[in-house]
C-alpha cells in the first residue's frame, strides 16, 4: 500500500520513517512534521493502522507530502520502495520487533527481523544514497552488563551480555544488541553514514492506539507490580525528547558513534518512590533494600546529546503526562 497525502516541491531533504506508526515513531513523525519537514516516507508494519499519522497537526498542509508504506522488514523490496526517494535526505529506522507477551519463537519473532531488517534498511539506505540513517537502537544494547566496572557510570562504550541474556532467556536485548553491532559493521564496510541514539525507558502521551511496551512498564509498576527490572533498566526519558534528539542527530554534522538518551541514570527503586511520591492513591510497591548491583547514579549520564544541545524533559513531567494518556486510552482501571 502507498498512500500520499498532497504534495508539494520539499523545502528540506527527503525522509523515510520505519516503524512510523508506533510509539517512538509517531512521535518523530509529529516532530519532523513540526520541524518544517515537507516530505516524509512512513513505513509501517502491513495491516497496522496509519490513522493517527494522518490526523497529525501539518499533515494535511498543503505543502506538506506524507506517504504511508506498508513495509515488512524482512521484505527487502518493499523497504527499498519506502526509501528510494530519500536519495540527499535521510533515513530514520524506528521499527523493531517488540512484544508484551514472551515470544514462542525468539529466533523467528525478534533476532531475525531486528537484524535482518536492520540490514535490509541499511542496504536500501546505501542504494538510495541517503545523507545519513539515524539507528534507533536501545538502552537494551548496553545493558545487562554485569561485567561492567564496579563504581563506573555506565555510558556509551558498555555493551549488553549476550551470554548472560540468553541463560536468562531475555531476547530483547539480544535482538537489540545483535542489530546495533550488525549495524556498525555494515556502516563500516560500505561507508554508510551512521549515528545512533540509545533510548531509554521512553514514557509520554500515546499518540498510537495501542499499549507499548516502555509505557507498559509504568502500568504494570502503578498496578502493583513487583518486577525490579533487574539489570534492564538506567532510567527514564520522554519520547518526545527521543523524537527531538533523532531530528537533531540527523541534522548535526558533528553527531558521532552512539548516543545514551535517559534524563540521568538511578536505581528503579528510586524510581518507584517518586511515582508513589506522585501517585499515593495507586498501589506501588515500595523496593526497599532492592538495588541493581553496580548502578552507579549520575544526573547527567547523556552528556553526548546534552552537549548537542538536548534539553530533557524533568521525570516528573514524564510519569505525568504518561498516566493521563493510559488513562484517557482506557489502559488505567483508574
Amino acid at each position: 500500500m502507498s498512500n500520499s497525502i498532497s504534495s508539494s516541491r520539499n523545502t528540506n531533504p527527503p525522509v523515510c520513517v520505519t516503524g512510523a506508526n508506533g510509539f517512538i515513531g509517531s512521535w518523530l513523525v509529529k516532530t519532523l512534521l513540526d520541524h518544517g519537514y515537507t516530505t516524509i516516507h512512513a513505513s509501517i508494519y502491513p495491516g497496522s493502522d496509519p490513522t493517527h499519522l494522518l490526523n497529525l497537526p501539518g499533515a494535511t498542509n498543503s505543502a506538506v507530502r506524507l506517504v504511508v508504506h506498508e513495509a515488512d522488514l524482512l521484505d527487502a523490496d518493499n523497504i527499498h520502495k519506502s526509501i528510494q526517494e530519500c536519495g540527499g535526505g535521510g533515513v530514520f529506522h524506528v521499527a523493531s520487533p517488540c512484544t508484551l507477551e514472551d515470544p514462542v519463537d525468539p529466533q523467528r519473532e525478534l533476532v531475525d527481523p531486528a537484524v535482518k531488517g536492520t540490514l535490509n534498511v541499511l542496504e536500501a539506505a546505501k542504494r538510495a544514497g541517503v545523507r545519513r540513517v539515524v539507528l534507533t537502537s536501545s538502552i537494551s544494547a548496553m545493558v545487562p552488563n554485569p561485567n561492567w566496572p564496579s563504581g563506573k557510570v555506565v555510558d556509551e562504550s558498555s555493551w549488553t551480555d549476550l551470554g548472560y541474556c540468553e541463560s536468562r532467556q531475555k531476547w530483547y536485548p539480544v535482538s537489540k544488541t545483535l542489530a546495533e553491532r550488525a549495524a556498525w559493521e555494515f556502516a563500516e564496510k560500505n561507508e554508510l553514514d551512521v549515528v545512533a541514539i540509545n533510548p531509554a525507558t521512553c514514557l509520554g502521551e500515546l499518540l498510537q492506539p495501542g499499549l507499548n511496551a516502555s509505557c507498559a512498564v509504568l502500568q504494570q509498576l502503578v498496578n502493583g507490580s513487583k518486577d525490579t527490572q533487574e539489570y534492564h533498566w538506567l532510567g527514564v526519558v520522554h519520547v518526545k525528547d527521543v523524537a527531538e534528539a533523532q531530528v537533531l542527530l540527523f541534522e548535526n554534522p558533528a553527531a558521532k558513534g552512539r548516543h545514551l538518551c535517559t534524563n540521568g541514570i538511578y536505581q528503579f527503586s528510586s524510581f518507584a518512590e517518586k511515582v508513589l511520591q506522585l501517585y499515593p492513591e495507586f498501589h506501588v510497591h515500595r523496593f526497599i533494600g532492592e538495588t541493581q548491583p553496580g548502578l552507579v547514579a549520575c544526573k547527567d549520564a547523556a552528556k553526548k546529546l546534552m552537549d548537542l544541545g538536548v534539553v530533557f524533559t524533568p521525570v516528573e513531567d514524564s510519569v505525568r503526562d504518561t498516566l493521563s494518556s493510559l488513562r484517557a486510552k482506557g489502559f488505567l482501571g483508574h
